[in-house]
């Protein structure tokens, strides 16, 4: 069953919402907001957003050594180019991971590739790596640790388009000499959808080779490997059981899916907007369905963050009554805005 979401958005956001992002491209009304973050970065505005929800002490969690204000953070996708962490640990999110980034800069797919599925809450994009590549994203990284009070980063890696599938070790290990000394915690993503030839990398005898470099360069940071929704529940587990045998910290779970089936979304205004992954609550059930899975399987310290059709304090509570030891969300920012991440740490605090 899909998980729905059956309330208007509240308030002024819910106004500017319907009469204005609703109405124009998505990833244009993305870039139109990066401002209002970078201005919520700046140490003044910061004072003031902290002053109105502090997560409770009891919220913080100790993961692998990582020390987290909150147990929910914003998922890869967002920000892709480490532009605006500072703004978006004051908006309340416990973490942010940054990317994916690639070891080449490169544009991504061509635009459309980025849709709304308003009915279902959710969103269809084939973005396709859009990045400015792992060097020029470490000199950013670089800069933030230099200051004070730095948010918690997780860096999400992925293949650059042009590198063949064949040389992808490489192209990974690349990313990870640059940026994994300047993480809280490193992804491998092997679990787009929109970059060809990447899902055929969650095969074990092509997956462990790859996550074995990468292992061995991270440089003790924590290391994850997202998956697909789409993977069976055998596959899964044999990623994970591979996980455990390398050294893995943990797994991201999970990704966009490439299924449209149960979506409340004109099923003709959906094929015309063509291939992508879809994300928001129509992978919820698959997402929360994989974690219970895995965690049932792997005890801690094995780490589990859980991502997939989380909308509210009460979605992030199901995750971590579940089993994970960390939530993320990214659809559920673009639908209810600015205020989302404290929304949601307001109602943690109240269930404490």
């Amino acid at each position: 069953m899909t998980q729905r979401a059956t309330h208007r958005i509240p308030g002024f956001y819910g106004f500017l919402f319907r009469s204005l992002f609703s109405r124009i491209d998505p990833e244009r009304a993305h870039h139109l907001a990066m401002p209002i973050i970078h201005l919520a970065g700046w140490p003044p505005v910061g004072a003031i957003l902290a002053r109105t929800v502090r997560p409770r002490p009891e919220l913080s969690r100790d993961v692998l050594g990582v020390s987290f204000p909150t147990p929910f953070g914003l998922a890869a996708g967002f920000d892709k180019n480490a532009r605006m962490t500072r703004g978006l640990a004051n908006l309340g999110f416990g973490h942010i991971e940054v990317g994916t980034v690639t070891a080449l800069a490169q544009a991504g797919n061509a635009r459309p590739r980025l849709f709304r599925l308003i009915a279902d809450r959710g969103l269809i994009n084939r973005m396709g790596f859009n990045n400015d590549g792992a060097s020029v994203v470490a000199q950013r990284l670089r800069r933030v640790r230099r200051g004070k009070n730095v948010p918690v980063i997780g860096v999400n890696i992925g293949k650059s388009r042009i590198v063949d599938v064949a040389d992808a070790v490489d192209d990974y290990v690349t990313s990870t000499k640059l940026l994994a000394p300047l993480a809280d915690y490193l992804v491998v993503n092997v679990s787009s959808p929109n970059t060809p030839g990447l899902r055929g990398l969650q095969e074990i005898d092509l997956l462990e080779p790859l996550v074995r470099a990468v292992f061995r360069e991270c440089s003790g940071v924590p290391l994850f490997v997202k998956i697909a929704p789409d993977v069976t529940n055998d596959q899964a587990l044999r990623i994970a059981e591979m996980c455990q045998r390398i050294g893995v910290a943990g797994i991201v779970a999970t990704n966009t899916t490439v299924s449209r089936a149960g979506l409340v979304t004109d099923s003709a205004r959906v094929e015309a907007m063509g291939d992508g992954g879809v994300s928001g609550p129509p992978v919820a059930h698959r997402s929360l369905e994989i974690l219970r899975l895995l965690r049932a399987r792997l005890p801690r310290p094995f780490a589990l963050i859980s991502v997939g059709g989380v909308e509210t304090a009460a979605h992030v509570r199901e995750r971590l009554d579940a089993g994970a030891d960390l939530v993320q969300g990214y659809t559920g920012f673009v639908y209810a805005g600015p205020g989302w991440a404290r929304r949601i740490t307001r109602g943690l605090n109240d269930a404490v």
